[in-house]
């Protein structure tokens, strides 16, 4: 047995190559090694040499070699947490005895999940967090911590385009430590790296001033004469001809793997000869290169026995370094009990080694395993199927007596051998290990694989469904992913009345989480009738459905859904925390349904964070109240109850909440008047695509500075405009009332009084519908502005009076000085200035009192223009019962024939618009359809060409 270029051979003719044509990039690779901390990516495309330029660096001479651990990332559809660099771990350990002696701190507890088997090595598990980020983040500490214990100098993970995410995250926390404790070396394919993976956060971290060195090596094809080379180190380094190097780099592109292979396969069928003392090929059309290493391999493999053909396709479905019995028990060769090795094993594997196909690890335990991934595909996809799930399923069953399990292959396994059940079952461990290990998106992925496979039983689907951590799960973005899963699985009759009610309550609670508000309702609403009285989840349905967004009920359903809630929660036996959660649920419906008996039921929510379980759901407590607070205009206690928020859900990790929490905080800057670098604050959360809410609120704010200080544009419009739509879609009924208001306040100062009047008209009607007043601060005094300013007094009116009887009994600062501004633009429409004048400066001392200084000065405007116009200075004045430009152009078009929609397109305004324009000119004429409003503007055309048209103005 001689070993060349690494590599151990047992008496082949053909011997592995050296490693030719890298010295660059070997130089590149170990000058940064020298210089730790040093993090050092590789780069290329399968079989390029990535893994033997790392094997070299790591191998070359030095006063005392760094200790290294390898990991390598599995091509698994099951994608354990951390399970590269656990198993390389495990192996390096050697036992958890050993991990006694390391004096981890408490912070190791977290680590019990992945390690079972060092349970009574390891210290007590800590108390679990809510926020899957902060678990996650507690979970790589403990990781990095273990790392340092077992005096890692170089951290190497290769295949990195298929770890795992918490794999990354691992990575990207060691490359931001400072200082840096450790080398990394990492190998990946480019062209299989997602374009949002966390891998390609590595080099940015390293090139920002971190310490230490920074490589990023590129692989690619060997030149001619390094082809020439490595043939020759393959053939006892004798002479290969040009020609020959020249024709074997134009097949193979120099990518060493091919070229071995073919050379391999060359051989076996004495296509080489050597000719004057060099090695050449036959002419042209003699030899046949395979075009793929898939049927180089194929071929080399069909001119092997049975038992090395059996061998080398257990080798394949195993993928890791295996020793020779486990090979003997899955290749089906000898039985899985006894220590011995059967001889026909061993020399079936000796084949397998000779061949060149598979190689002894440099492990020095024993294992073998396939030169190359690429070449073990290839054994395992020749294989009839029948014979590949068979190996599988021996896999399976040797893998099955090892402690602790491997999970993961046990899934993969299980997966290949077409046993459902046995896949459902090692799955849902992995998703169990990534619960709680905060690994919510592997969770979420390894869930919606259970729940979308069509043979899972009905009875297996809703138990597995109520996995899904919908309120905790902090990556939003693939949260449509399981939004799609949920719905497949209502599509289908394998559900339980019940089952199918519980899967439709989960559907309603992620569309709740992503904003949705309206399609959640939509979903609780169908789930309630087949939900039983008996559960948590029951009561939060109902609590839910007793928020106002949910549906289009007037506020008195909402009412009802909270006493059917509250009556349910008093006989059941709840655990603190889920009583906690349903107090919270109806003092935040109650707060927006505009009850003063919130604030009283608020008092009990209490300050409890003993338990992480009650701390976050303080934090939520303390955010949901202090942004009912600002709504309703208790602007000081607001701001008191969202620091408090911000500052739980720092002290405990739980990032979500801290954001909404800010961005909350960032609305009510606005409101008082700290606009000092809002701008700004406003632009980062508006860049947070993958949380919804935040990107929004960030968003409009934004907007809502920019109209109180620039005035807006065609884009500005299109922003506003999009956010209507976002909010009325979603049901974020602030939003939509928000920017809607806004948006109509631009028009209506730029002369446009019928596109105000179309913005507020639909979100005014929801707000009536409802009867919940305390929402109308934003848009009411803009929607009394356009009535007065289109000449519509009585309905202004009437909207005054609704408005002052909705707020009667209730202490809404805002809404009670937005009533007052109402008051005023009402008495201004009218004409009554000196009226005006006094309820315009009522209004500016109730904005002053909240404080609200922007409404204030608006406020002050108006007793100006008021006290100027009762001098007879100036004043309001709308067309009346003339029609306005833009009418008589909505007019003209329809008279061309055209519908509203096409002269929506026609002038570039939304469709709401247009028939707010044409309701505006059916009035202004008298008539009720568009036949009538043509027959009367072609009558009042022909007047005014008679010259006869009363009052000398124009009709259109």
């Amino acid at each position: 047995m001689t070993r060349k270029g690494g590599l151990v051979q047992r008496g082949t003719g053909v011997a592995g190559p050296r490693m030719v044509g890298r010295d660059a990039e070997l130089r590149r690779v170990t000058d940064a090694l020298s210089q730790p901390p040093a993090l050092v990516l590789i780069e290329g495309e399968a079989g390029i040499g990535k893994s033997r330029l790392v094997g070299e660096a790591l191998s070359a001479p030095a006063p005392r070699g760094p200790r290294s651990l390898v990991a390598i990332c599995p091509p698994f559809r099951e994608a354990m947490t951390l399970g590269p660099v656990v198993d390389a771990v495990r192996q390096a350990v050697r036992g958890g005895a050993a991990v006694a002696r390391f004096g981890l701190s408490a912070l190791a507890g977290t680590l019990r999940p992945l390690f079972p088997d060092w349970a009574d090595h390891l210290p007590l598990a800590p108390e679990p967090l809510m926020d899957a980020g902060a678990t996650r983040h507690r979970l790589i500490r403990a990781f990095a911590e273990l790392l340092d214990r077992l005096d890692i100098e170089v951290l190497v993970v290769e295949d990195v385009h298929w770890a795992d995410e918490a794999t990354l995250e691992l990575l990207l926390f060691l490359a931001s430590r400072q200082p840096l404790a450790l080398s990394m070396v990492v190998t990946y394919r480019p062209e299989e790296v997602a374009a949002d993976s966390l891998l390609l956060r590595l080099s940015s971290r390293s090139a920002s001033g971190t310490g230490g060195s920074h490589a990023r090596v590129s692989l690619g094809g060997l030149a001619v004469a390094d082809t020439a080379g490595f043939v020759s180190s393959m053939l006892d380094d004798e002479h290969v001809s040009t020609a020959f190097a020249g024709f074997l780099h134009e097949r193979t592109g120099g990518v060493p793997l091919v070229l071995e292979e073919c050379v391999r396969l060359l051989r076996d069928r004495s296509d080489l000869v050597r000719r004057d003392g060099e090695w050449v090929r036959r002419t042209l059309d003699e030899i046949a290169v395979p075009p793929t290493i898939r049927d180089a391999v194929t071929e080399r493999v069909s001119r092997l026995g049975a038992d090395a053909q059996r061998v080398l396709l257990a080798a394949a479905v195993l993928g890791d370094p295996s020793d020779e019995r486990t090979l003997g028990a899955v290749s089906g060769l000898s039985a899985s009990e006894g220590s011995a090795i059967d001889p026909v094993v061993e020399a079936a594997v000796s084949d397998g080694i000779r061949s060149g196909l598979l190689v002894e690890s440099g492990s020095g335990l024993g294992r073998i395993a396939f030169r190359h991934a690429l070449a073990a595909r290839a054994v395992a996809d020749r294989a009839a199927p029948s014979e590949r799930r068979a190996a599988h399923r021996r896999a399976a069953a040797w893998l099955e007596t090892v402690r602790p399990r491997p999970i993961d292959r046990l899934a993969h396994h299980f997966w290949e051998s077409g046993e459902t059940a046995r896949w459902c079952e090692y799955t849902e461990q992995a998703a169990d290990v990534a619960l709680v290990s905060g690994d919510h998106l592997t969770a979420v992925t390894l869930l919606h694989e259970l729940i979308t496979e069509p043979r899972l039983s009905a009875e297996a689907v809703a138990p597995l469904v109520r996995k899904m951590p919908f309120l905790a799960f902090t990556e939003y973005g693939r949260r449509a992913d399981v939004i799609v899963a949920l719905r497949a699985v209502l599509e289908t009759d394998r559900l339980s009345a019940r089952d199918r009610a519980d899967v439709r309550g989960q559907l309603g609670r992620v569309l709740f989480s992503l904003g949705d508000n309206a399609a959640a309702a939509a979903e609780l609403e169908l789930a309630i009738p087949d939900l039983g009285e008996g559960t948590f989840a029951d009561a939060w349905a109902m609590t839910v459905l007793g928020f106002p967004w949910a549906g289009t009920w007037p506020a008195s359903t909402h009412l009802r859904w909270l006493e059917r809630a509250r009556q349910f929660a008093g006989g059941s036996e709840l655990t603190p925390r889920e009583r906690m959660i349903l107090l919270l649920n109806r003092v935040t419906a109650l707060l927006e349904l505009g009850e003063e008996s919130g604030w009283t039921l608020a008092e009990e929510l209490g300050e409890d964070e003993s338990t992480p379980q009650l701390a976050v759901e303080w934090a939520r407590a303390e955010l949901n109240v202090g942004d009912a607070a600002m709504r309703w205009g208790r602007y000081a206690e607001a701001r008191a109850r969202l620091n408090s928020s911000v500052d739980i859900a720092g002290r405990h990790g739980y990032q979500v909440i801290r954001n909404m929490a800010l961005v909350t905080l960032l609305r009510l800057d606005y409101l008082t008047g700290a606009w000092e670098g809002l701008a700004e604050r406003a632009d980062e959360y508006a860049d947070i695509a993958n949380v919804p809410v935040c990107r929004l609120e960030g968003l409009l704010v934004g907007a809502q500075l920019r109209a109180a200080t620039a005035g807006g544009d065609q884009q500005f419009d299109e922003l506003l405009q999009s956010l209507r739509e976002e909010g009325e879609r979603r049901g974020i009924i602030a939003l939509w009332l928000e920017s809607s208001a806004t948006h109509a306040r631009l028009r209506l100062t730029a002369g446009d009084t019928e596109e105000a009047l179309a913005l507020t008209e639909e979100p005014m009607r929801l707000l009536v519908d409802k009867a919940i007043w305390i929402w109308a601060t934003e848009i009411a005094p803009v929607r009394v502005a356009a009535l007065t300013a289109a000449d519509r007094h009585a309905e202004a009116e009437r909207l005054v009076a609704d408005f002052e009887e909705g707020l009667r009994s209730r202490s809404a600062p805002a809404a009670q000085s937005a009533l007052e501004e109402c008051r005023a633009l009402s008495a201004e429409g009218r004409g009554e200035f000196e009226e005006a004048a006094r309820a315009w400066d009522l209004a500016a001392l109730a904005w002053a009192g909240l404080p609200r200084p922007h409404a204030q000065a608006r406020a002050r405007e108006g007793v100006e223009r008021c006290t100027r116009a009762a001098r007879g200075v100036g004043g309001r004045r709308g067309y009346g019962s003339r029609l306005s430009p833009r009418e008589s152009e909505v007019v003209r078009l329809v008279l061309r024939g055209m519908t509203n929609r096409q002269i929506a397109v026609e002038l570039s305004r939304s469709p709401s618009t247009v028939g707010a324009q044409l309701k505006s000119a059916m009035r202004k004429h008298g008539v009720a359809s568009r036949t009538a409003l043509a027959v009367a503007v072609t009558q009042a055309e022909s007047t005014e060409t008679c010259g006869s048209v009363p009052g000398g103005s124009t009709i259109l």
